[in-house]
């Protein structure tokens, strides 16, 4: 197939560059309405509108599910437990731990870190359960001494169920959709309330994080997903190509996009491309996806290409260079970096270590990945000493009186004499 091309040296290249990576999120008002409706509905009348729901849009009830030995494939099990032991031992690194320190007149200062006490893991059904999704949002948490993880998942495969015991899940309820993120949010008689609500869903799920934030916190509402690859040429092209699919075949609205100085390897990419594309199960999907938001673009060097990866703020982003240690100081705004050619990006999906939830549609500028501090929350801490009572009263009692904020001022006062 024919791919997009682009060069930073055209005309308009800003705009046709924005049109295929803006990604707007825009909200269905069929779904707004109905997940709005489902929410009231769960918070009014807890077990019994989940019930009703559940029946209704998945042919079951609600039921607690075991999460006992599975029986899964011992090779499958071998891999979920190496994947395990690679990110807890990479999450362990980011605990993050209280301190505090004392000044001259006995005040003292610090920030107490504890964990959030119940956190809610949503994990889509059916074909889409992904079992690495569950090891990436339980394993921090975990790690972050969070004191119970609840599940919620229409219809877990025996996969996801020994990824959640494998990763320390206490709970797991066989419900899905707004209503399953409506009981997390709210609690009901069965199902406690939560602090935090993780995981992928669909556009109901999503639109569902979006509107209890604030009752709950959410780890984000995700777009598409995304990758781009910066390349010198000295990677083959056929695994460049098959890194560009590996993001575009979740769906039609994922990203794939590539950017090197070297047009005649742009030219032998699109080629791997047309070649291997036949072979691929999920061809349409990527096809898709490749006419709709992927691009091949020139550019004049490789630090113009990590000036343009910049603005675009992908999600995933491959040095696929001979040497990426030069490059990688210049990437401001990424999810994730995949340094040289034998850092596939499908590694960090499964068991790299690092997480895969990471930030997309631009959102990099200004987010993280999701790590342990995610599911730990910050406190401070302040002692002030009689002495420093009487320096910082001085000082609080001018800004509050500069402020007209009388109670302030002289809160602070009385403790000066």
């Amino acid at each position: 197939m024919k791919l997009r091309r682009l060069s930073t040296r055209e005309n308009g290249f800003e705009r046709k560059l924005a049109a295929i990576t803006r990604y707007e999120a825009a909200q269905d008002p069929g779904v707004q309405k109905a997940v709005r409706a489902i929410l009231a509905d769960v918070r009014k009348r807890g077990d019994a509108a989940v019930r009703a729901y559940t029946k209704k849009f998945d042919g079951v009830l609600p039921r607690e599910l075991p999460l006992g030995k599975q029986d899964i494939p011992r090779e499958q099990a071998e891999a979920l437990r190496v994947a395990h032991d690679r990110i807890k031992a990479f999450h362990e690194r980011q605990l993050q731990e209280s301190w505090q320190f004392t000044e001259a007149d006995g005040t003292r200062l610090g920030q107490q870190v504890t964990p959030l006490a119940r956190v809610g893991l949503y994990v889509p059904g059916g074909k889409a359960a992904y079992p690495s999704s569950v090891l990436m949002n339980a394993v921090p948490a975990k790690v972050a001494g969070v004191g119970e993880i609840v599940m919620v998942s229409p219809n877990p495969n025996p996969l996801v169920l020994a990824a959640a015991a494998l990763a320390g899940v206490d709970r797991v309820i066989g419900i899905g959709g707004a209503q399953a993120i409506a009981a997390l949010a709210y609690g009901t008689k069965s199902i406690a309330r939560v602090d935090k609500i993780v995981g992928p869903g669909n556009a109901y799920v999503a639109e569902a994080k979006r509107q209890v934030f604030g009752e709950v916190g959410i780890d984000m509402v995700a777009g598409p997903s995304e990758i781009l690859v910066i390349a010198d040429g000295s990677a083959p092209a056929d695994w460049v190509a098959m890194d560009l699919f590996s993001q575009a075949e979740h769906d039609e609205s994922a990203q794939a996009i590539l950017l090197s100085p070297d047009e005649k390897y742009l030219g032998q990419v699109e080629s791997a491309v047309a070649k291997l594309l036949p072979e691929m199960p999920r061809r349409k999907v990527i096809a898709a996806s490749l006419k709709n938001r992927g691009a091949l673009i020139l550019t004049r060097d490789l630090e113009e290409a990590c000036a343009v990866a910049n603005r675009i703020a992908p999600e995933h982003l491959e040095l696929a260079v001979q040497d990426p240690e030069k490059l990688v100081s210049r990437l401001k705004s990424v999810g994730a970096i995949f340094l040289g050619q034998w850092s596939s990006e499908a590694l960090g999906d499964y068991c790299a270590g690092p997480n895969h939830v990471l930030p997309t549609a631009g959102t990099a500028r200004f987010s993280s990945p999701l790590g342990v501090y995610d599911f730990q929350k910050r406190t401070s801490v302040i002692a002030v000493s009689r002495a420093g009572a009487q320096a910082l009263g001085k000082i609080a009692a001018v800004l509050a009186d500069g402020e007209g904020l009388p109670a302030h001022q002289r809160a602070a006062e009385l403790r000066m004499k």
